[in-house]
């Protein structure tokens, strides 16, 4: 079964809003593990406008599932990544001043740098991903630079699915085909939501993990934090 990594970056919205520790991250983290979740997701910037590097050094020293920590492998992050070798690292192509993640990788301009970069990580026994468009080439890139895994950007998915499903599922089955020919594992994020997630894994049920962030701490405020986790852990279990 795809497995549910959920990202608490917009718990660390609501916390630096109003300054202090409240809600305290740690515990929302430990909370989701509990309700169910298969592991936490966290992508720092360098502005620190929501999860701060602190935060995960903390996560890392409390989670007992899974922690994926995203971001942009600037040297200050890599040295994070390093330090705290979290099960998986994703590398996302991001703006400093980019509000969230808007494209995947050019895995073929940038190959000589994300080599690199996926090496490093290895050392540490760090799985690897790399964030890229459901584009074929670019997946067969992230191959070619070592990478463990794939992270499809699924905001395309997302806008389009309400005017025709099948139109907007159709790039990704390709893009999910070859990272399976490239014996490549394979993830999806960028707004997935109770929506259009079950649709989702139906059509690519070979998805390893799907990391959901802001349309779960969305729901939450409506449903409740554990039966939200749960709801999306249900929209993930195969038909029967």
């Amino acid at each position: 079964m795809t497995k549910l990594s959920v990202n608490i970056n917009k718990i660390a919205v609501i916390r630096n809003s109003r300054g202090g520790g409240l809600p305290d991250v740690v515990q929302a983290a430990r909370r989701i593990e509990g309700f169910g979740a298969d592991g936490i997701t966290v992508h720092p910037r360098p502005d620190a406008r929501h999860i701060r590097y602190d935060d995960v050094r903390e996560l890392k020293r409390c989670l007992t599932r899974e922690l994926n920590v995203e971001g942009n492998p600037i040297p200050d992050f890599v040295e994070l990544v390093l330090e705290t070798a979290p099960a998986q690292v994703t590398l996302v192509p991001d703006a400093p001043d980019a509000i969230t993640s808007n494209a995947g990788w050019d895995t073929l301009a940038h190959r000589d740098f994300l080599t690199s970069v996926t090496e490093r990580f290895h050392e540490r026994g760090i799985r690897v991903s790399l964030f890229v468009d459901p584009d074929p080439r670019m997946v067969a890139g992230a191959k070619a630079c070592g990478a463990d895994r794939v992270e499809l950007y699924t905001e395309a998915y997302a806008r389009l699915y309400p005017a025709g499903q099948e139109a907007a599922i159709a790039p990704y089955v390709a893009a999910a085909e070859e990272a399976r020919r490239q014996g490549l594992g394979l993830n999806a994020g960028h707004d997935l939501s109770l929506e259009n997630l079950r649709y989702y894994v139906q059509r690519i049920p070979w998805t390893d993990e799907v990391s959901i962030g802001h349309a779960l701490i969305s729901d939450a405020l409506y449903y409740g934090l554990e039966n939200t986790v749960q709801l999306y852990c249900r929209q993930l279990k195969p038909a029967e």
